[in-house]
């Protein structure tokens, strides 16, 4: 892989403590190996994962949405620019030492007003100057002086020039008689009778060539006919070429633009740039911002994502378009079902209570040290997937690595514990819509499709006693995610067991697989903890019982 083509790593929806901390120090390690790794999120963290990642200062993983480029991944050409009052002279000169045959127009606040091109200059240097009178007659007189690299000799308010341009190369009275001067720009050489007689004659302005003084008399008469006067810094010959390149960019610039957002993603922006054919568009943040520019060349040269898959290996719980992005490698613990990829990818799955424990594996076989901070975090990860070691998933391994990770961490494991349970099971100012989202799953099994959500609370009597409110939300989550059922799982670890809700059609099927207790509804279900391990086995057996 290029060098510099970033990989994401990244875990899956709804991500738990074990799918940020693991993501977080696997792209730590592949970092170590000198890879580009960025680690990655599916969603908001939990209140468990947000108290970690500020206890050991880890900030909040990147934000992934989609596997495919967008145009915020893609290294564009730098935003080069000009402000709207750049002489076409200025924008010309800036364009030969940036090397680029274009520039954004822009204002203060670097919104994109318009695009300039050598093309458009090209069409003011080498058209009929017929066409540019207009644009001529509004340009600033400021701007005369900057582009002829000249000076003011005589300034005036009101100034009258039409945009038209007069070269006069001979200077005799009967000669002038024969010239239409009047609020035209007129060229003139260095001839006091001449510079008189065509100011008397109405010029609307004098640029004086091949002279370094103005006799007084000259501009007395220029005062009184409100003719400004520039002695110019070039010859007559390129005086009458520059003068046309001294209006400001705005005036020939292209407003009618085709540009790109840097949210469009690139497979859809190359579909867009086959119905034009400029070489070169311009990229804008939300705020029409300029950003900077991108070609065919980008679109052609750009691949979708590389991704690496922690804690989980299905697709659909994986970023949208997966299927399109370049998986590399997977490290799980979770069962093994719609995985396929085009190419082989290392794949590493074990049978551990947290995927905390493999990347911490992985750290010791390359004996790559993990820093004090990061070993707390995966040891928080650990506990929070093996639910502190009473899940029936938790391994020996598990348990050998988390005491490994508690002494680089300088942590006491029961301490730490209850420190972090006690975050996990605040559950209050959390609406139950909040709460069955916060750690949620969905399973295809069977074409029955199912969620799970699972919520850590102190005790379960408190909810138990408000059912009432829970049925409901359980009820209209199914409904609204179009699912066969939904299961919301309260879970007490310092209880050592659950009590389920479940709504949707085909909800008694979740009664089935967790029977209440004689005249009662969502019964304790003692020493239920694992999702992976016990909740989803039992429902996907009564499942299996009726399809």
């Amino acid at each position: 892989m290029a060098a510099s083509e970033p990989v994401y790593v990244t875990g899956h929806q709804h991500p738990d403590t074990d799918s940020i901390a693991s993501s977080i120090a696997y792209a730590f390690f592949k970092r170590s190996m000198g890879i580009r790794a960025i680690p990655c999120r599916l969603g908001p963290v939990n209140a468990e994962s947000a108290w970690l990642l500020k206890r050991f200062g880890f900030p909040e993983p990147t934000l992934l949405t989609d596997a495919r480029v967008r145009l915020s991944d893609i290294k564009l050409d730098p935003p080069t620019f000009i402000k709207p009052d750049t002489t076409i002279h200025e924008s010309l000169r800036q364009m030969q030492e940036s090397g680029h045959t274009y520039c954004g127009i822009v204002d203060d606040e670097m919104h994109l007003l318009g695009l300039l091109t050598k093309g458009d200059i090209g069409e003011v240097g080498l058209g009929d100057t017929h066409s540019n009178i207009d644009i001529l007659s509004r340009t600033p007189l400021d701007n005369f002086v900057r582009t002829l690299d000249g000076r003011l000799v005589y300034e005036d308010a009101d100034m009258h020039i039409n945009g038209k341009v007069s070269l006069i190369a001979m200077t005799g009275n009967a000669q002038l008689d024969d010239y239409q001067i009047k609020d035209r720009i007129v060229i003139l050489g260095n001839d006091k009778d001449a510079q008189k007689r065509v100011i008397e004659k109405g010029a609307g302005m004098l640029i004086i060539v091949w002279a370094d003084t103005v006799a007084p008399d000259v501009i007395e008469i220029a005062r009184e006919y409100h003719c400004p006067i520039i002695l110019s810094g070039h010859g007559a010959m390129n005086t009458s070429r520059y003068i046309y390149f001294a209006p400001p960019a705005k005036y020939i610039m292209e407003t009618n633009l085709v540009s790109f957002s840097a949210n469009e993603l690139a497979e859809d922006v190359g579909k867009k740039m086959l119905r034009s054919r400029y070489h070169i568009y311009p990229v804008v943040d939300n705020e029409k911002k300029l950003l900077g520019y991108i070609g065919r060349y980008h679109i052609m040269n750009c691949r979708n994502k590389q991704i690496i898959l922690v804690d989980h290996n299905e697709f659909s719980q994986s970023v949208r378009a997966i299927e399109k992005a370049r998986v590399l490698e997977v490290i799980d613990h979770h069962r093994i079902n719609d995985f396929s990829t085009t190419q082989p990818v290392s794949f590493r799955n074990e049978i551990v209570g947290s995927s905390a424990t493999i990347v911490s594996t992985i750290f010791r076989e390359n004996q790559i040290p993990i820093p004090q901070n990061l070993a707390g975090l995966l040891l928080g990860a650990l506990l929070s997937d093996t639910m502190n070691f009473h899940s029936p998933t938790t391994t020996p391994k598990d348990l050998q690595t988390a005491n490994i990770l508690a002494a680089i961490a300088d942590l006491d494991l029961d301490v730490f514990a209850r420190e972090m349970f006690a975050v996990t099971a605040n559950t209050s100012g959390k609406t139950y819509q909040e709460m069955i989202n916060q750690d949620m799953k969905i399973y295809d099994i069977k074409e029955c499709k199912l969620s799970i959500s699972q919520v850590i609370v102190s005790s379960t009597d408190e909810i138990r006693s408000d059912a009432e409110s829970i049925q409901p939300v359980v009820e209209q989550f199914a409904a609204k995610k179009q699912l066969d059922f939904s299961v919301l799982v309260f879970t007490s670890i310092l209880e050592n067991g659950s009590v389920i809700f479940a709504g949707g059609n085909h909800a008694a099927w979740a009664v089935e697989a967790f029977p209440n207790g004689e005249n009662e509804e969502h019964s304790f279900q003692k020493d239920l903890l694992s999702r992976k391990k016990q909740i989803l086995p039992l429902l996907t057996e009564v499942i299996s019982k009726y399809l």
